[in-house]
Protein backbone atom coordinates (compact mmCIF):
# COMPACT_ATOMS: atom_id res chain seq x y z
CA UNK A 1 0.00 0.00 0.00
CA UNK A 2 1.35 3.44 -0.97
CA UNK A 3 2.03 5.95 1.77
CA UNK A 4 0.41 9.37 1.88
CA UNK A 5 3.51 11.19 0.54
CA UNK A 6 3.70 8.71 -2.37
CA UNK A 7 0.04 9.37 -3.19
CA UNK A 8 0.73 13.11 -3.17
CA UNK A 9 3.67 12.65 -5.55
CA UNK A 10 1.65 10.46 -7.94
CA UNK A 11 -1.24 12.93 -7.93
CA UNK A 12 1.13 15.80 -8.73
CA UNK A 13 2.72 13.83 -11.59
CA UNK A 14 -0.66 13.22 -13.22
CA UNK A 15 -1.24 16.98 -13.41
CA UNK A 16 1.99 17.63 -15.32
CA UNK A 17 2.47 17.59 -19.12
CA UNK A 18 3.39 14.21 -20.65
CA UNK A 19 7.02 15.13 -21.64
CA UNK A 20 7.78 16.43 -18.15
CA UNK A 21 5.98 13.49 -16.57
CA UNK A 22 8.10 10.99 -18.54
CA UNK A 23 11.30 12.66 -17.34
CA UNK A 24 10.14 12.67 -13.74
CA UNK A 25 9.35 8.95 -13.94
CA UNK A 26 13.05 8.11 -14.36
CA UNK A 27 15.13 7.08 -11.33
CA UNK A 28 16.57 10.57 -10.86
CA UNK A 29 13.16 12.11 -11.51
CA UNK A 30 11.48 9.98 -8.85
CA UNK A 31 14.10 10.97 -6.28
CA UNK A 32 13.80 14.62 -7.32
CA UNK A 33 10.02 14.69 -6.84
CA UNK A 34 10.33 12.97 -3.48
CA UNK A 35 13.10 15.31 -2.35
CA UNK A 36 11.06 18.27 -3.60
CA UNK A 37 8.30 17.26 -1.20
CA UNK A 38 10.90 16.90 1.56
CA UNK A 39 12.27 20.35 0.76
CA UNK A 40 8.82 21.93 0.81
CA UNK A 41 8.17 20.58 4.32
CA UNK A 42 11.63 21.67 5.47
CA UNK A 43 11.32 25.14 3.92
CA UNK A 44 7.90 25.70 5.49
CA UNK A 45 9.32 24.62 8.84
CA UNK A 46 12.33 26.93 8.57
CA UNK A 47 10.30 29.90 7.31
CA UNK A 48 7.82 29.55 10.18
CA UNK A 49 10.62 29.28 12.76
CA UNK A 50 12.49 32.22 11.18
CA UNK A 51 9.32 34.28 11.16
CA UNK A 52 8.73 33.58 14.84
CA UNK A 53 12.32 34.43 15.77
CA UNK A 54 12.51 37.67 13.77
CA UNK A 55 8.86 38.63 14.36
CA UNK A 56 7.08 38.01 17.67
CA UNK A 57 10.18 36.80 19.51
CA UNK A 58 12.25 39.60 17.92
CA UNK A 59 15.63 37.92 18.25
CA UNK A 60 18.26 40.67 17.96
CA UNK A 61 20.57 38.69 15.67
CA UNK A 62 18.97 37.79 12.33
CA UNK A 63 21.98 35.61 11.55
CA UNK A 64 21.43 33.51 14.67
CA UNK A 65 17.73 33.27 13.82
CA UNK A 66 18.61 31.95 10.35
CA UNK A 67 20.97 29.33 11.79
CA UNK A 68 18.41 28.13 14.36
CA UNK A 69 15.68 27.93 11.72
CA UNK A 70 17.89 25.98 9.32
CA UNK A 71 18.98 23.57 12.09
CA UNK A 72 15.38 22.68 12.90
CA UNK A 73 14.59 22.32 9.21
CA UNK A 74 17.66 20.09 8.74
CA UNK A 75 16.34 17.63 11.32
CA UNK A 76 13.05 17.41 9.43
CA UNK A 77 14.92 17.07 6.14
CA UNK A 78 17.13 14.27 7.47
CA UNK A 79 14.22 12.16 8.62
CA UNK A 80 12.29 12.64 5.37
CA UNK A 81 15.32 12.27 3.08
CA UNK A 82 15.68 8.66 4.17
CA UNK A 83 12.13 8.13 2.91
CA UNK A 84 12.96 9.93 -0.36
CA UNK A 85 15.78 7.48 -1.11
CA UNK A 86 13.98 4.52 0.50
CA UNK A 87 16.51 3.98 3.27
CA UNK A 88 15.32 1.65 6.03
CA UNK A 89 16.85 0.36 9.23
CA UNK A 90 19.78 1.88 11.06
CA UNK A 91 21.61 4.55 8.99
CA UNK A 92 25.31 4.19 8.21
CA UNK A 93 27.06 6.65 10.53
CA UNK A 94 30.14 7.38 8.41
CA UNK A 95 28.66 7.08 4.92
CA UNK A 96 25.26 8.66 5.50
CA UNK A 97 24.71 10.45 8.81
CA UNK A 98 28.00 12.34 9.13
CA UNK A 99 28.09 13.58 5.49
CA UNK A 100 24.46 14.69 5.72
CA UNK A 101 25.09 16.80 8.80
CA UNK A 102 28.32 18.23 7.37
CA UNK A 103 26.37 19.43 4.34
CA UNK A 104 23.64 20.71 6.63
CA UNK A 105 26.20 22.64 8.70
CA UNK A 106 27.47 24.31 5.52
CA UNK A 107 23.89 25.23 4.62
CA UNK A 108 23.36 26.64 8.11
CA UNK A 109 26.32 28.96 7.63
CA UNK A 110 25.10 30.06 4.19
CA UNK A 111 21.57 30.73 5.38
CA UNK A 112 22.79 32.46 8.53
CA UNK A 113 25.02 34.80 6.51
CA UNK A 114 22.16 35.43 4.08
CA UNK A 115 19.83 36.42 6.91
CA UNK A 116 22.51 38.58 8.53
CA UNK A 117 23.40 40.57 5.42
CA UNK A 118 19.75 40.90 4.42
CA UNK A 119 19.05 42.38 7.84
CA UNK A 120 22.05 44.73 7.56
CA UNK A 121 20.86 45.87 4.15
CA UNK A 122 17.31 46.51 5.39
CA UNK A 123 18.62 48.42 8.41
CA UNK A 124 20.90 50.56 6.23
CA UNK A 125 17.97 51.40 3.97
CA UNK A 126 15.93 52.51 6.98
CA UNK A 127 13.13 50.00 6.47
CA UNK A 128 10.41 49.54 9.04
CA UNK A 129 10.29 46.40 11.14
CA UNK A 130 7.71 44.79 8.87
CA UNK A 131 9.62 45.61 5.69
CA UNK A 132 12.86 44.43 7.25
CA UNK A 133 11.12 41.20 8.21
CA UNK A 134 9.94 40.67 4.61
CA UNK A 135 13.42 41.35 3.18
CA UNK A 136 15.03 38.80 5.49
CA UNK A 137 12.34 36.24 4.72
CA UNK A 138 12.67 36.77 0.96
CA UNK A 139 16.46 36.49 0.94
CA UNK A 140 16.33 33.41 3.15
CA UNK A 141 13.77 31.73 0.88
CA UNK A 142 15.80 32.48 -2.28
CA UNK A 143 18.95 30.98 -0.78
CA UNK A 144 16.95 27.97 0.39
CA UNK A 145 15.96 27.31 -3.23
CA UNK A 146 19.58 27.54 -4.38
CA UNK A 147 20.86 25.20 -1.68
CA UNK A 148 18.00 22.80 -2.42
CA UNK A 149 19.39 22.10 -5.91
CA UNK A 150 22.93 21.71 -4.55
CA UNK A 151 21.78 19.33 -1.82
CA UNK A 152 19.80 17.17 -4.23
CA UNK A 153 22.80 16.76 -6.55
CA UNK A 154 25.01 15.77 -3.60
CA UNK A 155 22.48 13.40 -2.02
CA UNK A 156 21.51 11.62 -5.25
CA UNK A 157 24.89 11.32 -6.96
CA UNK A 158 27.21 11.08 -3.95
CA UNK A 159 25.59 10.33 -0.59
CA UNK A 160 23.05 7.68 -1.64
CA UNK A 161 24.60 6.63 -4.97
CA UNK A 162 26.96 3.91 -3.66
CA UNK A 163 24.27 1.80 -2.02
CA UNK A 164 21.97 2.09 -5.02
CA UNK A 165 24.69 1.05 -7.50
CA UNK A 166 25.79 -1.84 -5.30
CA UNK A 167 22.24 -3.17 -5.07
CA UNK A 168 21.71 -2.95 -8.84
CA UNK A 169 25.06 -4.62 -9.54
CA UNK A 170 24.32 -7.60 -7.30
CA UNK A 171 20.95 -8.32 -8.93
CA UNK A 172 22.29 -9.52 -12.35
CA UNK A 173 24.96 -11.61 -10.66
CA UNK A 174 22.36 -13.42 -8.58
CA UNK A 175 20.05 -14.02 -11.55
CA UNK A 176 22.85 -15.35 -13.77
CA UNK A 177 23.99 -18.01 -11.26
CA UNK A 178 22.75 -21.55 -12.15
CA UNK A 179 20.16 -22.99 -9.79
CA UNK A 180 20.81 -26.21 -7.90
CA UNK A 181 17.64 -27.82 -9.26
CA UNK A 182 18.51 -27.41 -12.95
CA UNK A 183 16.94 -29.69 -15.55
CA UNK A 184 19.03 -32.84 -16.15
CA UNK A 185 18.32 -32.48 -19.85
CA UNK A 186 19.95 -29.05 -19.85
CA UNK A 187 23.43 -27.98 -20.84
CA UNK A 188 25.13 -30.56 -18.59
CA UNK A 189 22.99 -33.45 -19.80
CA UNK A 190 23.30 -32.79 -23.52
CA UNK A 191 26.90 -34.06 -23.98
CA UNK A 192 26.02 -37.36 -22.28
CA UNK A 193 22.99 -37.83 -24.51
CA UNK A 194 25.04 -36.99 -27.56
CA UNK A 195 27.67 -39.58 -26.65
CA UNK A 196 25.04 -42.22 -25.95
CA UNK A 197 23.28 -41.73 -29.29
CA UNK A 198 25.92 -43.49 -31.47
CA UNK A 199 25.92 -46.46 -29.08
CA UNK A 200 22.17 -46.93 -29.50
CA UNK A 201 22.50 -46.69 -33.24
CA UNK A 202 25.25 -49.36 -33.32
CA UNK A 203 22.87 -51.84 -31.69
CA UNK A 204 20.50 -51.66 -34.62
CA UNK A 205 23.09 -51.30 -37.40
CA UNK A 206 24.45 -54.00 -39.80
CA UNK A 207 26.90 -55.36 -37.22
CA UNK A 208 23.96 -56.59 -35.18
CA UNK A 209 23.41 -59.37 -37.78
CA UNK A 210 26.65 -61.11 -36.82
CA UNK A 211 26.17 -60.79 -33.07
CA UNK A 212 25.26 -63.73 -30.91
CA UNK A 213 21.98 -62.13 -29.93
CA UNK A 214 20.55 -62.49 -33.43
CA UNK A 215 19.91 -66.26 -32.98
CA UNK A 216 21.03 -69.22 -35.11
CA UNK A 217 20.71 -68.94 -38.89
CA UNK A 218 17.71 -70.60 -40.44
CA UNK A 219 18.37 -73.79 -42.40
Amino acid sequence: MSSLPDKIVHAALRLMPAPLQSKLETEAGKRFTRFLLVALVAVITSQVVLGLLTGPIDLHSAGAAGVIASMIAALVSYLLSRWAWERKGRPDLLRETVPFWLVSAAVWGILGLTSHYASVFAHAEGYTHLKKHLVVQGAYFLMNCITFVARFVFFHYVLFAKKASAASASAPAASSAPSSGSDPAGALGRPALANAEPARRSDTGPMALVSGDSGPPSP
